[in-house]
């Protein structure tokens, strides 16, 4: 019966490939979270779902303080707090009163208007998770 010997190459192999393995899946995760655009990506869902109340003169702003006209007025928040933390879409209070997770008094959009569509909210959501740059 003959004996396979075990060289030192032998030994390193599997651990080589498994680091390689971690290393390629971790560059594809990475390649595939395309950066959002507040300008491009972001700023157009919120003037077609949001500016019209959330501007001065706006029901919205009237009842909040929140205007949505431009970054830093988003970022200021509203008369209560923030609407975004930068990082952290679970814990924005933008994403919470968009996807309904809100009383649905305070849920947005209000009344009769259409919810904002799933892709929209998503988009936001990575903005958000990205660092919600003015970018």
């Amino acid at each position: 019966m003959a004996m396979n010997k075990i060289t030192a190459t032998d030994k390193w192999l599997p651990p080589a490939l498994l680091l390689l393995s971690l290393f390629l899946a971790t560059l594809t995760g990475c390649a595939r979270e395309k950066p959002v655009s507040f300008s491009a990506d972001v700023k157009p869902i919120l003037d077609q779902n949001c500016v019209q109340c959330h501007q001065e003169g706006g029901e919205g702003f009237a009842a909040s303080g929140f205007n949505m006209t431009s970054y830093e007025d988003l970022m200021r928040g509203t008369l209560y707090g923030p609407m975004i933390i930068a990082g952290d879409s679970a814990g924005s209070n933008l994403l919470v009163l968009m996807e309904g997770r809100a009383d649905p008094s305070i849920s947005m959009p209000h009344g009769a208007a259409r919810p904002v569509r799933q892709a929209d909210i998503e988009t936001i959501r990575a903005w958000i998770d990205q660092g919600a740059k003015n970018n």
